[in-house]
């Protein structure tokens, strides 16, 4: 079953009241996600911050880190998450930060996590309504259970890098080391693969059809009954979910490095490469 759901297929099912619907719009260091959230959000969703709830302070772990599991727990209770529930997250467009907030809940142990595809952007073409007021939430009892998924260290994505598949959702320019606007070191994990992640969505910011994602797993010579493991990283760890996102629609289970390139390069000793 498709993670991804349409506009129509959220318009119908939103009112029932297991359902909650998380505003997870994020720029990184442009407009703050709670003015995001003002600006325009889907009627009854809560607000979920991605810096603050769905990732931990940045330092030795990368910029985005796993979010401390009381934080996160506090967090979406505060948004009205509860045991029961089918959480259906959404950002702007792309489904970038989305993608983060689907993958953290489920290594948090909530099982039902859908991701409206297109985002904000989709539900307004649809002529769907577009609420500025903040929505009541009634608290959630959510338990948060850390490690439900696994996840890649530095050491695990190195392996991977040699024995499957890493790949590095950063732009061409980044992976091959030729610009590297915000970490100190330029270049990317020694046998990683590039996947810009700009190369999954489509010019509306869905996803691609199945069968475009399959061809472009082929292309990288990995096809879904393969028993290569797969692991994803970028630069903070948000992108890369969005790689496991596009993978999982193809029933291909990758494994995110969600320290990332940020957290890398913050040992010297790790090697680096460059070039193609």
């Amino acid at each position: 079953m498709s993670t991804l759901l349409t506009p129509s297929a959220l318009d119908a099912m939103r009112q029932r009241p297991d359902v909650v619907v998380l505003d997870v719009q994020y720029e990184l260091g442009g407009t703050p996600s709670a003015q995001l959230y003002a600006a325009g959000h889907l009627p009854g969703a809560a607000p979920v911050d991605l810096d603050s709830v769905l990732a931990g302070p940045p330092g030795a772990g990368g910029r985005h880190p796993l979010p401390d599991p009381e934080v996160l727990q506090e967090g979406l209770r505060a948004a009205g998450v509860r045991a029961e529930s089918t959480v259906v997250v959404y950002d702007q467009r792309t489904s970038l930060s989305a993608a983060r907030a689907w993958w953290v809940l489920r290594w948090a142990g909530v099982e039902d996590v859908r991701v409206l595809d297109g985002g904000l952007s989709a539900w307004r073409d649809a002529g769907l309504p577009v609420s500025t007021e903040p929505d009541p939430v009634e608290p959630g009892d959510v338990v948060v259970r850390p490690g439900s998924l696994p996840v890649l260290d530095a050491d695990g994505a190195a392996r991977v890098a040699q024995e499957g598949l890493l790949l590095d959702a950063r732009t061409p320019e980044r992976f091959r080391g030729e610009s590297e606007p915000i970490d100190p070191v330029a270049g990317h994990v020694p046998g990683a693969t590039n996947l810009p992640m700009g190369e999954l969505v489509r010019p509306d910011g869905r996803l691609l059809p199945p069968e475009e994602l399959r061809e472009r797993l082929h292309a990288l010579g990995l096809h879904a009954s393969d028993a290569t493991p797969v692991g994803t990283y970028c630069g903070s760890g948000v992108t890369a979910a969005h790689t496991a996102l596009a993978l999982a629609e193809i029933e291909v289970t990758a494994v995110p490095y969600i320290g990332s390139w940020s957290e890398w390069v913050s040992d010297p000793e790790r090697p680096v490469a460059t070039g193609a």
